[in-house]
């Protein structure tokens, strides 16, 4: 569970929410470092929501540090997402098809490629490392070990609501509004 903080956090990153107030991402959270997002307010290319107390200073300028902004222009997110590793341990949660196990998690061949199964979404999963061994180069059948599903490419959305499961370790209380999380208040 995460905790909402009232500090900033480690570099002031600032939440970045499409232009329609939805989060670009949530996992990984769509953050911006704060210089990032200082040369986008000047290039008025967002609006700032929510501000730190923080204040960044040059010469000639002051301004408050930016906690969350939203585009001003809307990204169209529809199209598939890229396979890889970090994406096909998303759409399983995390957890090993086979056993649940969270740990020490692998890319697992259903179809093993000595047998002409091919590396893509419909083939891969991710299995820990014991059960990966176990299963070796056979069929699921033939090792007695079925996936919890069929593997098949997710869509953006679909690893946009499984995202939703895994919160950052930190919230800060300027982003609850655009988040959509249970969260812990931390004094």
């Amino acid at each position: 569970m995460s905790a909402v903080v009232s500090h900033a956090p480690s570099g002031w990153p600032a939440l970045v929410l499409n232009a329609d107030y939805r989060p670009l991402s949530y996992y990984p959270l769509s953050l911006w470092p704060w210089q990032e997002v200082v040369k986008a307010v000047f290039l008025e290319r967002v609006d700032v929501i929510a501000e730190y107390a923080q204040v960044v200073r040059s010469p000639s300028f002051e301004m408050r540090v930016p906690s969350v902004i939203a585009l001003r222009e809307f990204v169209h997110q529809d199209r598939p997402p890229a396979f890889t590793r970090f994406n096909v341990f998303l759409r399983d949660g995390f957890r090993c098809v086979y056993c649940e196990s969270t740990e020490d998690l692998t890319f697992d061949h259903v179809i093993p490629r000595s047998r002409g199964g091919r590396t893509s979404w419909d083939n891969i999963v991710a299995a820990c490392s014991p059960c990966n061994l176990r299963k070796g180069g056979r069929l699921p059948h033939d090792a007695r070990m079925q996936p919890r599903f069929r593997p098949a490419r997710p869509t953006a959305h679909q690893l946009q609501d499984m995202g939703r499961k895994f919160p950052p370790n930190y919230l800060h209380e300027t982003w609850l509004d655009y988040l959509y999380w249970d969260v812990e208040l931390e004094i």
